[in-house]
């Protein structure tokens, strides 16, 4: 393990106009900032009430630019993580302070970029540093929102939304999100192009002191894992960097929350005061119990505080006097995060794969090197081999031999050879107890001693001697051997045998018949409790859904009249919800009809499976009410007494009867929810069909609509069906007026300003993906909006 080190923890002030100078004053060194308060001449003369205070940091950081933040604070940290140290950069402080933009900065200004969109940037410049090592890089993105997790990168298609929760887990190798998705980056924008997507889907709202708050704690944890591509050494490093930036503390009566924001702040100043329970519990040197399981954000970070990471607290605080109290808060809590020790160290883990290649070329040169030896020694007929079947069979011949006395010695000439023999030996053995036993049982009924049923059983029979002990002599192992009687002829020893065993069972049946059975022996009928399940309608799982996929409706045939006939156009465009329905009636009738149809089979699916959660619930509730009578008996059966029976315990008919309902209701029950998970899929696969068919249609009518409304008439001749260009090919925008769009405006605005700085451009093709994927949802759920006005 490495060396323990203490957490770093820088404070940035951010920048106004009213900075209180007379109040907060900074150290010549900037590791120290002291705060000045006025003494309240109102409380009278005495006033012990305290008025300064230092605080000892490790940087200062005031009006200072991105650049300066990231160089102080993180650089070190990110270059440590691809040497195999787990990193984590932490941002806290009040509400309004600039944490959010201290760690992602503003996305439309390159040069304001924050801490995480550097630390990408870093980490893939290392990468192409080092050709030497193969070097994977993955991201994840988790939110935790009034003490729920969620994966602000589940939007992406080919992710989707998780069925079950997720939630935090440990193993010996730390802790880990179950459910959260983690994606493969194999280049710097493909990792923006993620940030991007998660910034989107997070959570924020206005208050008095800050218009874009937070709502949400946010872990962007970026993965490495590197392998050497010149050393054949079955060892790799990983390592992680975990970007936090808490939600921010606030006084509700500085914010004037209310509503929903109101409880968002009661669950963001909740978790951040387990938080600092848990810094203050680490602090402690003589306290064994540190609280990280109260909230998710400690549970989460626990390998972050005071784990085997690099760890770095960057505090936001305001400059103004009027929020004194609050960076006197947040400062009070970067003092005691600085008493927390970590213990870095690398991560060092084992490829299977390539260890188990190294063994096998160290086992040959092993080979290698016993064959010279026995060369050197003169021992030219050793193998070190597995032996096979035919050596085995040899050392068995040779094992019975030794036994029989025919041989007086074995050749023994390696160790494996001597561990075959002892193995020999203990299967010679085996075979020769199987064989005395198969013998005796030919001869002699062998009865155990300690069965003292039989033992009375054959007294009874009359099968003892004058003296009243067994005929024959203990063999001394538990077993009586008795000798068949002389007057048995050869021929009816099988019925001997059998009327012995009869005499037996007899003797057992009149000795337990007033007692009751035991549960394996007695048989009842459960036609009286068994419950008929309901009979279902169409077991039959296959969906009679027309055009299973969407992309086999085959285009449909153009209806318009030829130009001559074509009804003038109108001045003014139709609304379209009115255009919307003729286009239904018209054009787009025959993928309306596959939308009702798919619907309604969707519908009724839906309703099968609300019906058999009705029965599986009803069948639940009876489970419950024969579990509890069950109880019932079972503690009546406890305050009666219980009775035993050669061991078994003995109960009476009601309860063995409430025990057979009760296996009956739980098969009813699994054979229920498995009919409910398969309807259950049909129903998500039935909605995926009906909301292909509804993009269908309503892509369809935006081509109808622009094509009837809008594309000018010297146009339409281009778009006949016997034209070039199909319906739909070229946008709107495009025919109606052919200047630049937004595209080539940005790639001459990217080529002007690359020599300035090549660096963003990844930054920007990232920031111009994610919005042209906003925009495109934003016009869809407009679109399908206004269809269900």
């Amino acid at each position: 393990m490495g060396t323990r080190k203490k957490v770093h923890a820088f404070v940035r002030v951010k920048p106004t106009d009213d900075f209180a100078h007379e109040m907060i004053k900074y150290g010549d060194d900037n590791k120290s900032i002291d705060i000045h308060l006025k003494k309240d001449l109102q409380r009278g003369v005495v006033n012990n009430k305290q008025t300064d205070w230092s605080f000892k940091l490790d940087g200062v950081l005031h009006n200072a630019s991105q650049d300066l933040v990231y160089e102080t604070v993180a650089k070190d940290v990110v270059a440590q993580a691809l040497d195999g140290y787990n990193g984590t950069i932490m941002c806290y402080g009040q509400t309004g302070a600039g944490k959010t933009y201290t760690m992602t900065g503003a996305t439309e200004n390159y040069k304001h970029r924050g801490i995480l969109p550097r630390a990408l940037q870093q980490v893939f410049r290392m990468i192409a540093e080092r050709p030497t090592h193969a070097i994977t890089v993955r991201v994840s993105y988790l939110e935790i929102y009034n003490e729920s997790l969620f994966d602000l990168l589940s939007t992406l298609p080919y992710v989707g939304p998780s069925v079950t929760p997720m939630t935090i887990v440990e193993n010996p190798q730390g802790v880990f999100v179950k459910g959260l998705s983690v994606h493969l980056t194999s280049q710097e924008e493909d990792a923006f192009s993620l940030l991007f997507e998660g910034e989107t889907n997070r959570i924020i709202a206005s208050h008095t002191m800050n218009k874009n708050s937070s709502r949400s704690h946010c872990i962007f944890t970026i993965y490495v894992e590197a392998h050497s591509r010149t050393l054949s050494d079955e060892k790799y490093i990983t390592s992680k960097i975990n970007l936090v930036d808490l939600a921010g503390s606030e006084r509700l009566g500085k914010s004037g929350s209310e509503g929903r924001v109101l409880k968002e702040a009661t669950y963001i100043n909740k978790s951040l005061s387990f938080l600092e329970q848990a810094i203050i519990a680490l602090g402690d040197q003589k306290r064994d119990h540190i609280p990280f399981r109260q909230c998710k954000l400690t549970h989460a970070l626990k390998d972050s505080l005071g784990g085997n990471c690099n760890m770095v607290l960057l505090t936001n605080i305001y400059g103004e006097a009027a929020q004194l109290e609050e960076t006197l808060s947040s400062l009070r809590f970067a003092s005691r995060m600085k008493l927390v020790t970590t213990e870095p160290a690398i991560n060092e883990k084992y490829d299977a794969e390539r260890m188990v290649k190294n063994l096998e070329k160290e086992l040959v040169l092993l080979k290698q090197e016993l064959a010279i030896h026995d060369s050197l020694a003169n021992r030219t007929l050793v193998n070190y081999d597995p032996m096979d079947e035919i050596q085995i069979a040899e050392i068995n011949s040779q094992v019975r031999r030794y036994l029989e006395g025919t041989l007086d010695e074995i050749d023994i000439i390696n160790l494996r050879q001597i561990q075959e023999v002892f193995n020999q030996f203990r299967v010679v053995l085996s075979q020769q107890e199987q064989e005395v036993e198969a013998t005796l049982r030919r001869k002699y009924t062998l009865i155990d001693k300690n069965d003292f049923a039989a033992i009375s059983a054959v007294q009874k029979a009359g099968l003892v001697d004058v003296d009243g002990h067994l005929v024959g002599e203990p063999d001394g192992q538990g077993f009586g051997l008795g000798v068949t009687p002389y007057s048995t002829k050869p021929g009816k020893k099988s019925k001997s045998k059998k009327t012995f065993k009869e005499q037996l069972s007899s003797l057992a049946r009149k000795e337990g018949a007033g007692s009751p059975v035991s549960g394996k022996d007695l048989e009842v009928s459960t036609s009286k409790t068994q419950l008929t399940p309901s009979s279902k309608e169409g077991d039959v799982k296959e969906l009679p859904l027309r055009d299973r996929e969407t992309s086999s409706i085959e285009p449909l045939p153009s209806d318009s009249p030829k130009e001559e006939s074509r009804p003038p156009r109108p001045s003014t465009p139709p609304p379209k919800p009115v255009a919307f329905e003729d286009f239904k009636n018209e054009r787009g009738s025959e993928i309306n009809r596959i939308f009702k149809e798919n619907k309604s089979i969707l519908n009724e699916r839906r309703k099968r499976a609300s019906e058999t959660t009705q029965r599986i619930n009803a069948i639940k509730r009876e489970m419950d009410m024969t579990k509890e009578a069950l109880n019932f008996q079972k503690s009546l059966r406890e305050k009666q007494g219980e009775y035993e029976n050669k061991g078994l315990m003995i109960i009476d008919e009601e309860e063995f009867l409430l025990i057979l309902k009760l296996k009956d209701l739980k098969k009813q029950y699994r054979a229920e929810y498995q009919d409910l998970r398969d309807l259950r899929a049909e129903v998500q696969y039935c909605q995926h069909l009906v909301d292909q068919c509804r993009h269908r249609l309503l892509t369809e009518f935006d081509i109808w609509y622009n094509e009837s409304f809008f594309i000018p008439e010297d146009m339409q001749v281009s778009l006949k069906p016997a034209s070039g260009i199909r319906p739909g090919m070229v946008p709107i925008s495009r025919l109606v007026a052919l200047g630049e769009d937004d595209q080539d405006k940005f790639s001459q605005l990217q080529q002007m300003m690359l020599p300035e700085g090549p660096d963003s451009i990844s930054f920007y093709n990232a920031k111009v993906k994610t919005e042209q994927k906003r925009n495109y949802l934003k016009t869809m759920m407009g679109l399908q909006q206004g269809h269900r006005k």
